[in-house]
């Protein structure tokens, strides 16, 4: 994988790691269009690193907000009671920040159980362009009837454990690329009754524990494997991981002023359209289902 493949695979991964459309379908996809082949797990979750950095930078001030009043929470300022530590202090108003890191924490479970469970099929069958192409169009439907059908009404304020479990399930349906990390807690939070805006907002938290925990997982398995056949080099890894933390720095912001006006139908559109060019480029042999990984 040469530089200019790394930029541009950088350049996807950042416009679409945010977006309800699959930011791992789309290397998987361009991978192999750009002549590299299939940049694998490994680069797709280590670039999820720049990403996820921009998740830190813009929310910033949220993130200090919720560690110092979990933080608080925990050594007793409410209380010395098990929900007092939760945040949750008898005879007072819960402190929603504190309880938001918990709800992070209970929701983050599902991926992690279900990922190191599936470690095998993500890495290999699940990359299968076919159901890539599945996954792409069935989950554009179930995000539009989601749009559709949601009331939209509850704010973030009103998570609660077990609709953050839920979302934690929603999340780890992305572990099959074309399903979409945060296209998958969206819907769900809309199924829920939550607002797009709140939704999002969940997601990118969400994501934070479990794209680093899974980043660092793969840096730390490839770490000797980098330049070896099959695998891209560092160097490559490290320019897309870069320019995904520029890119998705950009969308970050103007995602959530997109979704507090408008629907998630040209998304659902996008999603369609890209599943069947997929078909028709597999069915013309353009693209290869199940693709080596990329060479170095």
């Amino acid at each position: 994988m040469g530089t200019g493949e790394a930029i541009l695979l950088g350049l996807v991964q950042g416009l679409t790691e945010f977006l309800p459309v699959s930011s791992s379908a789309h290397l998987r996809i361009f991978g192999e269009l750009l002549g590299s082949g299939d940049p694998g797990a490994a680069f797709t979750a280590i670039t999820q690193l720049g990403t996820e950095t921009a998740v830190l930078l813009y929310f910033r001030r949220d993130i200090k907000r919720i560690a110092l009043a979990w933080w608080a929470a925990v050594r007793g300022a409410y209380g010395t009671d098990w929900r007092s530590r939760a945040g949750m202090p008898a005879g007072r108003p819960a402190d929603h920040d504190a309880l938001m890191a918990w709800f992070i924490a209970l929701g983050t479970v599902p991926i992690v159980v279900l990922g190191l469970a599936f470690q095998d099929a993500i890495e290999r069958p699940f990359r299968n362009l076919w159901l890539v192409a599945l996954t792409l169009a069935v989950f554009a439907l179930v995000l539009g009837w989601a749009d559709r059908r949601g009331s939209k009404r509850r704010p973030l304020e009103q998570l609660t454990a077990r609709h953050a479990l839920a979302f934690g399930f929603w999340q780890a349906l992305a572990l099959v690329p074309g399903v979409s990390r945060s296209g998958g807690t969206i819907t769900g939070g809309l199924l829920m009754g939550y607002t797009r805006e709140a939704a999002a907002r969940y997601s990118f938290l969400l994501a934070i524990p479990a794209v680093f925990g899974s980043g660092l997982f793969q840096l730390a398995k490839s770490v000797g494997d980098f330049g070896e056949a099959g695998t891209p080099g560092f160097g490559a890894t490290l320019v897309a991981t870069l320019v995904a933390f520029v890119i998705g720095y950009v969308v970050i912001i103007a995602f959530l002023k997109i979704v507090s006006t408008f629907s998630y139908a040209p998304f659902v559109y996008y999603r369609l359209a890209l599943a069947a060019l997929v078909v028709v480029l597999l069915l013309t042999g353009v693209l290869d289902p199940v693709t080596a990984p990329a060479n170095a």
